[in-house]
């Protein structure tokens, strides 16, 4: 009789989205450190903004099981469904102020699958955010996404006090604001309880360094993006060893 093996069950994946890209070769090296989904601006506003003409020759050249996802703030669904044309494959990101009426119109009537965006308040004030009923609010979205509520729509590299979330969201979640290869882990940690699933999205915490400080809005890092990718899979593995302990 042969012996049973006692299967462990293989860690919960943290999906991971690289968010503001507008080169070739930033494209390539989230692809190749093994990101999930690239993220494209089409919020002209942005210093990271890309036309849609743009967007679809960067996202040709992702390969199969990568999605490009294409970030809209206040757009309009007529526009919103003429860009998407460029990028057939595209999940949407409404990042703005969009009702679930003008979400759903835009991805026309669930023709495309998107994400909301939760803006979050720094500070103390983010205990107050009604994450749940928000989450139901906008329940036809595929996840929700949190990012730090700032004067300016996204990019802002300011996190908001991830402790303060509900502790059970019936939903997926995609962390955003803020992260780093430093902090990532410790973020995945600390939500990962708290939701269906969970995602992380990264635009300035892996963008090169500017020469007066900051960050070069739009031109990423490929050996940070290697570690923030390291980080995920590091947060993953020891939320399993802890789970399964």
């Amino acid at each position: 009789m042969k012996a049973q093996l006692a299967l462990t069950p293989a860690p919960a994946r943290t999906r991971i989205k690289i968010c503001g890209l507008t080169r070739e070769q930033d494209v390539d090296a989230a692809v190749a450190a093994g990101a999930d989904a690239i993220g494209f601006v089409m919020y002209a506003p942005s210093p990271r903004f890309v036309t849609p003409a743009r967007a679809a020759k960067l996202a040709a050249r992702l390969p199969p099981f990568v999605t490009p996802v294409l970030l809209f703030v206040n757009e309009s669904a007529i526009n919103v469904i003429a860009a998407s044309a460029y990028v057939p494959g595209a999940t949407l990101q409404f990042h703005g102020d969009e009702t679930p009426e003008d979400c759903w119109a835009s991805s026309n009537q669930g023709a495309r699958t998107f994400l909301r965006a939760a803006r979050i308040p720094l500070g103390d004030s983010g205990a107050r955010f009604p994450l749940v009923e928000y989450a139901q609010q906008f329940s036809r979205a595929h996840a929700i996404l949190l990012d730090a509520h700032v004067e300016a729509y996204g990019g802002s590299g300011k996190a908001f006090n991830w402790s303060l979330l509900p502790p059970s969201v019936n939903a997926h979640l995609v962390l955003s604001g803020g992260l780093s290869p430093a902090n990532v882990g410790d973020g995945i940690l600390a939500l990962r309880p708290r939701c269906t699933s969970l995602a992380v999205d990264v635009s300035s915490g892996v963008e090169c360094d500017a020469p007066e400080g900051g960050t070069q809005k739009g031109i990423k890092d490929a050996e940070k993006i290697q570690r923030f990718v390291a980080a995920v899979r590091a947060a993953d593995e020891l939320f399993a060893r802890n789970t399964h302990v």
